[in-house]
């Protein structure tokens, strides 16, 4: 028996090919944990599905299965960063089309021209509504960009 299934037969869990997800009995809400992109710690849920509405939680350059930041500087971070968030909307049905606003934390400003030409790549029409911030610090030590999102369905 899986870990998914031994979970599902005693939790309330589903399991898809795409994620795991636990279905709230109470709160219509499904959590998001995509394979690959498994929380960090306990009081973390990756995405949160609720209704047509998807909440991405704040996501860095994460090499999928591991613990490691990708090398390569910000660009490189932030293309994995999307990647990342493209797996996590993919998990609720949802595409990078679908998303309809972003907060982006960057540990120095001037890192922002570099990070914005590869954001611009994910979101080429119609962009969503976006914040950008300048951080002291990230979570992980060797993050230099951290992006949150949420999604609507539109189906």
């Amino acid at each position: 028996m899986t870990t998914c299934s031994r979970l599902a037969a005693t939790a309330g869990v589903l399991c898809f090919a795409t994620a795991c997800t636990h279905s709230g009995a109470r709160t219509g809400r499904e959590v998001l944990n995509p394979p690959g992109l498994a929380p960090l710690v306990p009081a973390y849920s990756v995405a949160i599905r609720s209704g047509d509405q998807i909440f991405v939680s704040g996501m860095t350059g994460m090499k999928p299965g591991t613990q490691d930041i990708v090398a390569g500087g910000v660009a490189v971070q932030t293309r994995q960063t999307l990647e990342n968030i493209r797996t996590a909307l993919q998990a609720g049905g949802a595409t990078m089309a679908d998303v309809d606003e972003c907060t982006v934390f960057l540990k120095d400003i001037a890192d922002y021209a570099a990070m914005n030409t590869v954001y611009s790549e994910f979101f080429p029409v119609a962009p969503p509504a976006r914040a950008t911030l300048s951080v002291t610090a990230l979570p992980r030590p060797a993050a230099l960009v951290e992006i949150k999102c949420s999604a609507r369905l539109r189906r």
